[in-house]
């Protein structure tokens, strides 16, 4: 597991110690923090800078730039299995993550948490979900191409939902249908279904609504423990006025092993968040 000081480096947070509950809703995870370079079975922080998105000049030269310091901060990672498809996570009475922010003295209004929940398919259904939250300090309003994302209609993060990846460690045949450094616009590519809650916008993603991305999938669940791939999340910048692109959050997943996912029914208890969407500026906020 990362020591103290590796966490504060690889996961871009400022000087104060990290939030109580953040803290916990990450030693908590299925999914076990690792060292970045050595870990295996587990998950880490990769720098953004990593990663390469649009730059500023991307409208005109199509110019690309490392990604810089992620928006938020992470949260955790679950890597679980169900008897069925597992859908609105944060909106259960068992997340561990909204209990841990919601139970914590040192949690405010202003905490806002991203959640992506990249649903596999098979005999017993799987998910790996990233958990993001708002830093410290920083309303999540704060940048105007999240919020708009956050706020927007289904059809808008559709349009604008990207994942950008790099096979960091794996058999060739993989890289080679993955691509070492790749970019996709999810909602465009599968099925995306979005949760807005009040301190919360989750993003189910099923794998199996794309016949490429579900054979893709089977190819790397075939060799998964020799797998490590970084993961980067984004609204896509599709204007001069917004860019540089942003990560709101990155995951390296390293050598992960299906044994280990954790049993969850898909029989949700009550939940007690609501699907109303919230402005982020609401008062419910």
């Amino acid at each position: 597991m990362c020591s103290s000081k590796q966490m504060k480096m690889h996961h871009h947070r400022s000087s104060t110690a990290m939030e109580d509950w953040r803290e916990d809703a990450i030693s908590r995870g299925s999914l076990k923090p690792v060292d970045l370079n050595t870990g295996s079975n587990g998950w880490a922080a990769p720098p953004g800078d990593l990663f390469s998105v649009r730059g500023p000049n991307y409208s005109t030269k199509k110019g690309k730039t490392p990604a810089g310091e992620w928006l938020l901060d992470p949260a955790g990672v679950d890597w679980i299995r169900s008897n069925g498809k597992l859908e609105n996570l944060l909106a259960r009475r068992d997340n561990r993550v909204m209990n841990a922010l919601r139970e914590s003295k040192k949690s405010t209004q202003e905490t806002f948490i991203i959640a992506v929940n990249l649903q596999i398919p098979g005999r017993e259904h799987h998910s790996v979900v990233f958990y993001f939250s708002s830093k410290e300090g920083e309303p999540i309003g704060s940048n105007p191409l999240l919020h708009k994302f956050i706020n927007g209609s289904d059809e808008y993060r559709n349009s604008r939902f990207k994942i950008v990846n790099k096979i960091v460690k794996g058999p060739r045949i993989l890289k080679t249908a993955v691509g070492r450094y790749s970019a996709c616009l999810l909602g465009k590519a599968v099925k995306c279904c979005y949760h807005r809650g009040a301190d919360y916008l989750e993003i189910d993603v099923d794998i199996g609504s794309s016949t490429v991305a579900s054979a893709i999938l089977r190819l790397a669940l075939g060799c998964v423990k020799a797998v490590t791939v970084d993961l980067g999340f984004l609204v896509e910048g599709q204007t001069e006025e917004e860019l540089p692109e942003k990560l709101f959050g990155a995951v390296r997943i390293c050598q992960m092993e299906m044994s280990s996912a954790k049993f969850v029914d898909v029989a949700a208890p009550s939940s007690v968040t609501s699907n109303k969407v919230f402005p982020v500026n609401s008062d419910k906020h």
